[in-house]
């Protein structure tokens, strides 16, 4: 009985290791895959481990974990790789359309693509411990079903991100930039008529009580990251750096993959429940109506990045091939 052991434990030989993310302290981010994951370290460490988790952006702001954790503020951090726009261009490749069709394929090709050490330069300053990322952000309307992208016309389309405001652009639709957290108020007063967002926060969002018509397309996917201090890391004993080892990488993307999946699955059947309509593009890549403007929005953002001076299209070519092997 391990259990026993954790108070004889004195407290001075515990390292107390400071989680920051801004999740909500009641998303299955925070409960399903955050608060296993300490519960998990403290108890392989015998309780000489102890992390302490702050949701809700309290200890860092959201676009800060990163830098954050590599300037030691806060030993762990948290948050998505868009939310500092530039900062690692080539992890956003896997963003694009038509990569991932789940957040379980999202996370391989993620872990994949940083353990080959594709993308890996973009993360030296901390020590990463695993990838995660959401399942694909399809789009989501009142009352106008979006069978092709010439439906799109006129409509003023909450973009997620640049990438998918481009894609939007190109299809004849008006890309509005939005926090998710205005989104609600601005499709009830028809400031709005759609959005993209991944199903998980169409339903965190209470979005599913406006929109009516849910297209499922691969539009776009977030990637995320979860790392830690180096110096942290470092200083910790080796028997506790093997534990930190033990619950990093693939096993953990592998782990928050499913859990995101599953609140997908979850409010994808609520908004079925409702009676809503359901149009299915699974392979739009591959789709006569939705290649051009997506290949259009794909190739800009490649072209983007060729001209900061970085090779965009082997590294969309590795995470093509990395989606492929992925493919759950």
């Amino acid at each position: 009985e391990t259990g026993g052991d954790n108070a004889a434990v004195d407290s001075k030989d515990t390292t107390i290791l400071r989680f920051a993310h801004f999740w909500q302290a009641t998303s299955a981010t925070h409960k399903k895959v955050f608060e296993p994951w300490a519960k998990k370290i403290e108890e392989e460490s015998n309780g000489r481990l102890k992390v302490e988790i702050f949701p809700s952006a309290t200890l860092s702001k959201a676009d800060a974990a990163y830098d954050a954790a590599a300037k030691g503020t806060v030993d762990i951090g948290s948050q998505l790789q868009g939310y500092t726009a530039g900062r690692f261009p080539l992890t956003q490749i896997t963003e694009l359309p038509g990569l991932s069709n789940s957040a379980t394929q999202m996370n391989c090709m993620l872990q994949t693509l940083y353990d080959d050490g594709v993308i890996s330069s973009e993360y030296e300053d901390t020590h990463l411990l695993f990838m995660m990322g959401s399942g694909p952000g399809g789009i989501h309307t009142v009352n106008t079903p979006i069978n092709k992208p010439q439906d799109l016309k006129g409509l003023r389309v909450r973009r997620p991100s640049a990438i998918a405001g481009d894609i939007i652009e190109a299809a004849g639709g008006t890309p509005v930039g939005l926090p998710a957290t205005d989104v609600y108020t601005s499709l009830q007063r028809g400031v709005l008529d759609g959005l993209s967002l991944p199903w998980d926060a169409m339903g965190s969002f209470k979005l599913i009580e406006l929109a009516n018509s849910h297209t499922n397309i691969p539009f776009y996917s977030s990637a995320m990251l979860v790392t830690m201090n180096k110096d942290k890391y470092e200083s910790l004993p080796e028997d506790m750096k093997e534990v930190i080892d033990n619950n990093s990488g693939k096993m953990m993307a592998a782990m928050a993959g499913k859990v995101f999946d599953q609140e997908d699955d979850r409010f994808m059947a609520e908004a079925k429940a409702k009676g809503d309509v359901m149009i299915d593009i699974p392979d739009p890549l591959n789709d006569p109506a939705w290649k051009g403007p997506l290949e259009a929005g794909t190739q800009k953002y490649l072209a983007d990045i060729n001209a900061l001076g970085l090779d965009g299209q082997t590294v969309y070519q590795k995470a093509k091939e990395a989606s492929a092997a992925c493919k759950a």
